[in-house]
């Protein structure tokens, strides 16, 4: 080994000691005859001084070496006078006092520094990810990504769960978003696809008998990219045999609970996990991953306003929609122009726009405020249980406009009021999804998850009855801080049910038994009852580390346009390449 020590570990128990320390240099700071180098690695960073008079030839490499150097020094380590003590470092109350010092690499000036965050753009962080990664906020990130994932697989194990591998070719499978295709070289013509999920290999393990299982899976998916998606991504996939939904939800509450107590002992988590319903979550929330840190709920105020002269709502209430509001405390002060800002946050949750109502000792008052009767007026603000200084937000629209538009300002107002408690992490289980969507622009119905959720059994007869839209499935969401993190549902393990599902969905028997055969085939060998989930560790991470994208918690994550702007991916094909896998590409002027 070159060093003796790593740059975190020394104490005052080993003052006196000769040790070999190696590195990069973080800061340095010359005094002519005197130079004190922070030498830094992922354990932490050590103080170290050379005397020009004690020890010359160490001061001249020092002299020498300039930031992100590579060092190694042999020195002695000695206790720093009282007045000299860093108390921000663990190794503050040490320093070492070079011997020797040695340039194993030099370093060019980074276009990055490393010493501290900086406000770079982030296309350079990510083409010189490899020196971002130094940082000590990526190198906290990485380091608590692995001590999340070694967790799990310990907690997993210890219960009895197998983690097995699953293909990263496959065949495409349905999972709501498009492939990522590979070509096949022996097989001129015709495509793996990379996994979007082990679905259907889970699946296939139960009726293998292997009951538990788990895996740290590899996914991808070619999708709009937000803050919370990348193109390749890390879920914990889990599945069980002989369950029901409750099971599931037993095994992954005390594993998230026990989670944060070991990897963020500073968050706290509400236990148990509220349960709500589809349709309760987007009634009193307008969304179906609510952030439940704060209140801010959507009440429901057509009936109250379907006889007011305000047009908007009485239109909106005539064509089918919904008149509802939020109760913002303290905002009742708001001028022209914030209110209309208002407006623009309902817009991009898909509303046209929103109205608004302050509330005052003497009354209400806004360009809305003329439109409604005295009793009308008092009925809103005892409804909403208004007072003096709040401010009343509306939104009339449809059903889903509204829910879109008030979801966005239930999330402005938390953090322009500073509402969310950033260690508090409510977790809760979203239940009862609807089994069916339509597709608007097909006029078709699809799977809302995918097709292999088992619907809920209260509603076998309307599915029989083909009454799609009101049948629920046996699905289920873990839901923390407004994000979605785990996706789950009890499974189809009955091949007639399974048809009966395929057979709704836009599949023709030709696409079923193509895409799906090796699944209803599997189901005659006795599949047993089995159930599963898939909680996103990269959104896991996230919380756990307060960041806003999940960018921050990969080693090495694409851009929004799903590019590797370090690696120059994605690139063309050779091509001899391009020949050997039978492909033309054509690409579009």
């Amino acid at each position: 080994m070159l060093r003796t020590h790593t740059c975190g570990e020394l104490r005052p128990l080993q003052a006196g000691e000769q040790v070999t320390l190696t590195g990069w240099l973080n800061r340095r700071r010359d005094f002519g005859t005197l130079i004190f180098i922070d030498l830094r690695d992922r354990y932490g960073i050590t103080q170290v001084v050379v005397d020009s008079t004690t020890s010359p030839e160490a001061h001249a490499v020092l002299a020498e070496a300039r930031s992100e150097y590579v060092l190694k020094i042999v020195g002695m380590v000695r206790v720093r006078p009282e007045d000299g003590r860093n108390t921000n470092l663990p190794t503050g109350e040490i320093e070492v006092v070079a011997q020797q010092a040695e340039i194993l690499n030099p370093s060019k000036q980074p276009p990055l520094y490393i010493a501290k965050e900086g406000n770079e753009d982030e296309a350079l962080r990510l083409k010189y990810r490899y020196l971002d990664l130094r940082r000590a906020r990526m190198q906290r990130n990485i380091i608590l990504r692995h001590q999340t994932i070694k967790f799990i697989r310990d907690w997993m194990s210890a219960r009895g769960f197998l983690e097995i591998e699953t293909p990263m070719l496959m065949a495409s499978t349905p999972e709501g978003a498009r492939d990522y295709l590979v070509p096949s070289r022996l097989h001129p013509g015709e495509f793996y696809a990379l996994p979007q999920s082990p679905q259907q290999l889970k699946q296939l393990l139960m009726v293998a008998g292997f009951d538990k299982y788990f895996q740290i899976a590899r996914c991808m998916r070619d999708e709009d990219l937000r803050a919370d998606r990348q193109p390749e991504f890390t879920q914990l996939d889990i599945e069980m045999s002989f369950v029901e939904q409750e099971d599931v939800l037993q095994l992954v509450e005390p594993l998230m609970t026990e989670l944060v107590a070991a990897i963020v002992p500073q968050k706290h988590v509400l236990s148990p996990f509220p349960r709500l319903t589809y349709y309760e979550a987007m009634e009193r929330f307008g969304s179906d991953k609510p952030d439940l840190r704060y209140g801010l709920e959507l009440v429901n105020v057509g009936e109250i306003v379907s006889e007011s002269q305000f047009v908007v709502f009485t239109q909106a209430l005539a064509n089918g929609g919904q008149v509802k509001a939020i109760r913002v405390p303290g905002c009742g002060n708001y001028t022209r122009k914030q209110l209309d800002e208002l407006s623009e946050v309902a817009r991009t949750g898909g509303a046209k726009a929103a109205a608004t109502l302050s509330i005052e000792a003497a009354g209400v008052k806004g360009s809305i405020a003329k439109f409604f009767t005295p009793e009308q007026t008092a009925a809103l603000v005892e409804t909403l249980g208004g007072e003096p200084g709040d401010l009343l937000v509306f939104v009339a629209d449809n059903k889903d406009a509204v829910a879109g538009g008030l979801d966005k300002l239930r999330r402005e107002f938390a953090r322009r009021l500073n509402l969310a408690d950033p260690d508090l992490l409510a977790f809760a289980w979203v239940v009862d999804f609807p089994m069916f969507e339509l597709n608007h622009e097909t006029g078709v119905w699809d799977a809302q998850h995918h097709p292999f959720c088992m619907v809920n059994p209260a509603d076998v007869e309307k599915l029989n009855r083909n009454e799609l839209e009101g049948v629920r499935a046996a699905a289920y969401d873990l839901v923390c801080n407004g994000y979605e993190l785990a996706s789950g549902s009890v499974r189809i393990h009955d091949r007639a049910i399974q048809q009966r599902i395929f057979d709704r969905l836009p599949y023709t028997p030709g696409e079923i038994q193509r895409r799906f055969g090796h699944m209803l085939e599997a189901f005659e060998y006795g599949a047993p009852p089995h159930a599963g989930i898939a909680p996103g560790i990269d959104r896991v991470l996230a919380l756990f580390c307060d960041e806003d994208n999940i960018r921050e918690v990969i080693a090495f994550p694409k851009t929004q346009r799903a590019e590797d702007l370090m690696m120059h991916s994605p690139s063309p094909a050779t091509e001899k390449q391009l020949r050997e896998l039978h492909l033309d590409v054509k690409v579009e002027a």
